[in-house]
């Protein structure tokens, strides 16, 4: 039998040979396959990518994906080792990382939404308004969720609000009035 995951969600990995990419979010059919929720832009870009890394019981697994596809706005897949319901319900709420090699390097002044979990905002005025606990996709713009005296919600727009990143410092310099 394999071990049922025990993520929990929003939790992050601290190694940075890893990126998460998405995250097993039901079962689909009676075969083993699961529902993937994607990180990735476009969502169906996680499909390009094998072997996956899932956090399983707080260790990051290898799993070969075997078959990937999307399917209406989401992505489904089946993956080696988990041939029924039984055993891929365990995989329910699971993280998928891939390895940062697996990745496209970026352009100067680009970051995977992984590279700022964990990074303190800080305002110009030195005013420290958090941490970055997630980002969310709103359609017109990223959105920083900050966990700090109070949760702050701050719009990743670069240049107008977002004015430094200096992820050696892991700090994010932003021009934003700590009342909000």
């Amino acid at each position: 039998m394999l071990p049922k995951c025990v993520t929990e969600p929003g939790m992050q990995d601290e190694t940075a040979d890893r990126v998460l990419v998405g995250q097993v979010s039901g079962l689909f059919g009676v075969k083993g396959w699961v529902k993937v929720f994607s990180y990735t832009q476009p969502r169906e870009n996680i499909i390009q990518y094998n072997p996956w890394l899932i956090n399983i019981e707080q260790d990051w697994q290898d799993v070969q994906v075997e078959q990937a596809k999307k399917h209406g706005k989401g992505i489904i897949a089946h993956l080696q080792g988990y041939d029924d319901l039984e055993t891929s319900r365990l995989l329910i709420g699971c993280d998928i990382a891939l390895y940062r090699q697996q990745l496209p390097e970026l352009e100067a002044g680009d970051y995977y939404w992984s590279d700022l979990i964990g990074l303190r905002v800080l305002n110009l005025d030195g005013v420290d308004l958090g941490q970055v606990e997630r980002l969310i996709e709103t359609g017109a713009n990223d959105v920083l969720v900050l966990q700090g005296e109070r949760e702050r919600l701050i719009p990743y727009l670069k240049d107008q609000v977002i004015k430094q990143i200096n992820l050696d410092d892991k700090v994010i310099q932003v021009d934003w009035d700590p009342e909000f």
